[in-house]
């Protein structure tokens, strides 16, 4: 399947220049444009794109203070931002690089220097994001690693907060793992953890998250899923990793891997961060294990005041 086509943001208040630029680019990226730099800023910030050639000279707010206020907005300050200019004084130019753009195009246009230019730039992007995502994955299991999951943690927490919805947390961890590491290698365990991934991707929505926490551990956040919603998918996990009956013959709990998950839903509040739910997972997933394994275990609030305690500890 074909990568989509990447997105260039187009701000010039010339008509004639916008079409040249589309007939230059149409046919290779996604292009949307904004004839002024507030329309720029709320489509930049709608369509997320990979490139924005930018006008200097615009009537309002000209393309300089259009790209200090991008490079203002948190989620846009790595966008790229190549100026479209008929200046080409050297102090102009210290200006744009200084506010953080990464190119200038002069007026009139050349298309081939244009399409050049944007090919490159895009294609550094390209690279930028495939290393971004390769640092965000675990490298033997392919999911999620624990850099990712603590980001993830963060913007759904803050949102769960901002929305009042309810979170979710569900640590797994792989029943007796070093008595089977013990009994079939490590390459055996490596290839345990593989299957373990691939079944817990399998268990979980669109909208939920999974990673591999740290050695044979797994952590999954469920975005608005409440206590039965939680325990729902807990069960498929457990019943989707039972039913693969990978053999584990030294285990004392049953001939096949199975796994222990602890789960905690939670409502955000105030005053209480987010590793709260992991904390709750964590103690919830240490007394499955204690209860006799192959099973979980649910967080149920006591009181208010009990839960910030234990929080703020």
């Amino acid at each position: 399947m074909n990568d989509p086509k990447q997105v260039i943001l187009i701000v010039d208040d010339t008509p004639i220049n916008l079409q040249i630029l589309v007939e230059v680019l149409g046919e290779e990226y996604e292009i949307v444009f904004a004839t002024n730099g507030k329309d720029a800023l709320a489509i930049a910030e709608s369509s997320q794109p990979d490139l924005i050639l930018l006008d200097i000279q615009m009537p309002g707010m000209n393309g300089y203070e259009v790209c200090k206020a991008l490079k203002s907005i948190p989620n846009m300050q790595e966008v790229s931002v190549m100026f479209l200019t008929a200046m080409s004084q050297q102090e102009d130019e210290v200006i744009g690089l200084k506010l953080g753009a990464v190119d200038y195009i002069t007026k009139p246009f050349h298309p081939e220097i244009v399409r050049l230019r944007v090919h490159n730039h895009l294609e550094l992007k390209r690279l930028r994001d495939a290393h971004a995502r390769f640092a965000l994955l675990d490298g033997l299991t392919g999911i999620a690693n624990r850099r990712a999951f603590d980001e993830h943690l963060g913007r759904e927490y803050f949102r769960s907060l901002r929305n009042q919805t309810p979170l979710s947390m569900i640590m797994l961890d792989v029943d007796h793992f070093k008595l089977y590491n013990d009994a079939y290698g490590h390459l055996g365990g490596d290839d345990c953890l593989k299957q373990i991934a691939a079944a817990l991707l399998d268990s979980l929505r669109t909208s939920d998250f999974a990673a591999r926490y740290g050695g044979e551990e797994f952590a999954c956040i469920l975005p608005e899923a409440d206590k039965d919603g939680a325990l729902t998918t807990a069960e498929r996990i457990r019943t989707a990793i039972e039913s693969m009956r990978i053999p584990h013959v030294d285990s004392p709990v049953s001939p096949y891997v199975t796994a222990s998950l602890g789960v905690a839903p939670f409502i955000p509040s105030e005053g209480v961060a987010p590793d709260y739910l992991i904390r709750m997972s964590d103690q919830m997933l240490y007394r499955a294990k204690n209860n006799g394994r192959n099973r979980i275990e649910l967080w149920e609030d006591v009181s208010r005041r009990e839960e910030l305690n234990v929080a703020r500890k």
